[in-house]
């Protein structure tokens, strides 16, 4: 039962129902002051816990940071169709050039059909209608991010971009919901899953354990999916430059795959956000060249 003091009013919500399965009831007088007496009474003996419902500060950057991503995956479904278009009539159209304004009538003219070409026209335009949008929203939510205290601590990580710190603030809100550097891990899908089995046999009358290591089985896969595409895209643009370039050529030289020294480095990334964003201090690649050495 969720209750507003304010107002009194209560919506009793059922268990093997959906959200929208509410009952608002809103008390009498009678009603009203017996259960603020009963409040009151469980407040003053300390029977009353907090509940964490996130800051309201980043609502805003969240919907600002859902609406930049819903548009982003309009425009790349847009960019999709229309290479597909002419892959289906075997024309080449690899790279950028197909999405140029500027060569657009050099690609319509392309198309054999009168039909293909007006669906063409359509769908450039709609990709140049949701470009403006995109890049409408890409300014509000740098905008938006910039606001926050956080930004300017997360800006000086290297590798991560206004867009991402935006996401990353809007899906952590704060660090403190973490203890340690794991359950950032476990939280972002970078946590190794292990399993095993046959953990005990029985020797004579007594039950004794197997000395085995467990098995690993992956990655996490119960996750916030927009943290680890953040680290998975930081970990990518580490790879190719510094101050964790070297260390990962480093990795690959010891014989470890690309995809799972990337994966080191995106779990090295998110620890160090972590803990830049508790702390509040400044990025220094001196003590992390120090730490990988």
């Amino acid at each position: 039962m969720v209750v507003d003091l304010d107002t009194c009013k209560t919506e009793r919500v059922f268990p093997d129902a959906d959200r929208s399965s509410t009952a608002a009831a809103v008390f009498s007088d009678f009603q009203r002051s017996f259960f603020l007496k009963s409040i009151a009474q469980l407040l003053r003996a300390g029977l009353l816990s907090s509940v964490y419902h996130g800051e309201h500060g980043t609502r805003d950057l969240k919907e600002l940071v859902r609406s930049y991503e819903y548009l982003v995956e309009d425009a790349t479904r847009v960019m999709n169709r229309i290479k597909a278009l002419y892959r289906s009539r075997a024309i080449s159209c690899a790279g950028a050039d197909v999405y140029k304004p500027r060569q657009r009538e050099v690609w319509l003219a392309k198309l054999p059909e009168a039909g293909a070409r007006d669906r063409a026209a359509r769908l450039f335009s709609e990709l140049d209608h949701l470009t403006g949008l995109r890049r409408e929203a890409r300014q509000a939510l740098v905008v938006e991010c910039r606001r926050h205290p956080a930004s300017k601590v997360l800006r000086k990580v290297p590798t991560l971009g206004i867009i991402r710190i935006a996401q990353l603030i809007a899906s952590v809100v704060t660090p403190h919901r973490f203890r340690s550097k794991r359950q950032f891990w476990s939280y972002c899908g970078l946590a190794v899953t292990t399993k095993s089995s046959a953990d005990h046999r029985i020797v004579g009358a007594d039950v004794r354990r197997t000395r085995k290591a467990a098995t690993t089985r992956g990655l996490t896969q119960n996750h916030n999916r927009t943290l680890k595409y953040v680290f998975k895209g930081a970990a990518l643009t580490a790879s190719r430059c510094e101050p964790f370039k070297s260390w990962y050529a480093e990795l690959v030289e010891r014989g470890l795959r690309p995809e799972l020294a990337r994966v080191t480095i995106a779990r090295r990334i998110a620890a160090i956000t972590l803990a830049v964003w508790k702390s509040g201090e400044a990025f220094d690649a001196d003590k992390l060249i120090k730490h990988m050495a």
